[in-house]
């Protein structure tokens, strides 16, 4: 991702999210985490912070995965894949994972946290071979959510891709 890539990012973000969410999160309480998570200032640090792909189709992008630097461990987590609702299921997540594996270079786990009730997240990690590590409640901005922390141990992704 570039500089220049913020606003697709931003509205690649927004998109999906309203997608996935919709009767899962109230729509004000997921504008108020966007407006924050997504802020141009935000956008900048992770940018500078972390790592982040960007598919693109026809000259846009369409997606987009963010992930933390790796830790001397060996662990990096996975802080989102998001697509464009027309862009799932056509093998993007799935090259996002691997690009990831394989740029991180000594990744030994990917760590994420996904809603219980996004079941296209739940579906698509659990294909892709992550384990539920523990269940919890979030509250995100005064709206419980039912989060699911999971892990792929990196040498199961060969046999689930």
């Amino acid at each position: 991702m570039k500089k220049k890539d913020i606003p697709q990012v931003q509205h690649v973000a927004k998109t999906s999210w309203n997608a996935t969410y919709e009767g899962i999160i109230p729509l004000g309480i997921q504008e108020n985490f966007l407006l924050s998570a997504y802020s141009d200032k935000n956008m900048k640090s992770r940018l500078k912070h972390s790592i982040i792909y960007v598919a693109e189709a026809e000259g846009k992008i369409v997606g987009f995965a963010n992930y933390s630097p790796i830790t001397t461990d060996g662990k990096t987590e996975l802080g989102a894949i998001y697509l464009y609702p027309e862009y799932q299921g056509k093998g993007i997540g799935t090259a996002f994972l691997q690009q990831g594996i394989k740029q991180l270079g000594n990744v030994k786990e990917i760590l994420l946290n996904v809603e219980k009730n996004n079941k296209i997240g739940m579906n698509f990690y659990t294909a892709k071979g992550f384990e539920v590590v523990s269940e919890f409640e979030d509250n995100f901005g005064g709206h419980i959510l039912n989060t699911v922390r999971m892990v792929l141990k990196v040498n199961k992704i060969t046999s689930n891709s």
